[in-house]
């Protein structure tokens, strides 16, 4: 069974020296291919170049470049050209994080606007699909994305949290959707569960983003409270018993979408013993 973690976070600070270890253990855990998410220039730098550093043969990791609506403040009118230059990469394969936060407003929400539709436009004219993120912010997303959506090749709405009318919106737009441990959080995620079986199974992703959202189902909890892509089965297990799937069914249909939006390479299941 081969899992693909659409979503991970690792040039965090937290990771720091421990990227190697953090890629053994995802792989030990059955977590074959991983997408580090760009959240800033220099960040998708960074990713793009941990990829390379830790998988040579550009086999398992491989990397989103973008501006994360938190740091849109940082968006110029240089920054198309540079994304632009960091989206040729071979190791790229969206556009993104990138899309509106209006629930922290880290950046000013037209300078959050402005960066979103600049990279939009970027991914239409490099036809890439798009590494969506949104909180409080679906109505003015969607209307956003209604300008771009038949010109994009494909989009999916990371680590989706919200509520039923936002998801079949993004539905209706043919978008993807990603699911966290968000869905492990008996506190928040709750809410989550109906609604996983109205997700077609070929719209359907699965990511850790690590090192945030911890599955709060996790026995023993880590003592550094850090989420790792080896957790995802947590997450594959949970979404499969809401969906009435089993794990092996879902790993399968999450894995196959991952590799086909993302453009991944193939991975030959290791021979198992007689």
């Amino acid at each position: 069974m081969q899992l693909i973690d659409i979503g991970v976070n690792l040039t965090h600070p937290s990771f720091a020296e421990q990227q190697h270890a953090v890629l053994e253990r995802a792989i030990d855990a059955g977590v074959c291919q991983m997408l580090l998410t760009g959240t800033s220039l220099d960040g998708s730098e960074q990713a793009l170049q941990l990829c390379q550093q830790l998988n040579p043969q550009a086999q398992r990791l491989f990397a989103t470049a973008g501006v994360h609506p938190h740091d849109a403040s940082s968006w110029t009118a240089d920054s198309p050209r540079l994304l632009a230059d960091l989206l040729k990469h071979p190791r790229a394969r969206a556009v993104g994080e990138c899309g509106l936060d209006f629930n922290r407003d880290f950046s000013p929400r037209p300078l959050q606007e402005k960066a979103l539709e600049q990279q939009l436009a970027l991914a239409v004219d490099l036809q890439l699909p798009v590494f969506l993120h949104e909180r409080d912010a679906s109505e003015r997303l969607l209307a956003i994305l209604r300008e771009f959506r038949d010109q994009l090749p494909a989009a999916v709405l990371h680590c989706f949290t919200g509520e039923q009318r936002s998801l079949f919106a993004y539905l209706d737009l043919d978008l993807h959707i990603g699911i966290t441990g968000w869905v492990c959080d008996e506190r928040r995620g709750s809410h989550l569960h109906p609604l996983l079986r109205e997700i077609p199974a070929q719209r359907l992703m699965l990511e850790s983003d690590a090192p945030f959202l911890l599955p709060r189902n996790l026995r023993p909890r880590p003592k550094s409270g850090k989420n790792e892509p080896a957790f995802l089965p947590l997450v594959l297990q949970e979404v499969a018993m809401h969906r009435g799937e089993s794990p092996a069914q879902l790993a399968a249909s999450t894995s196959a979408n991952a590799r086909r939006f993302f453009a991944l390479p193939t991975l030959l299941e290791p021979p198992t013993a007689d």
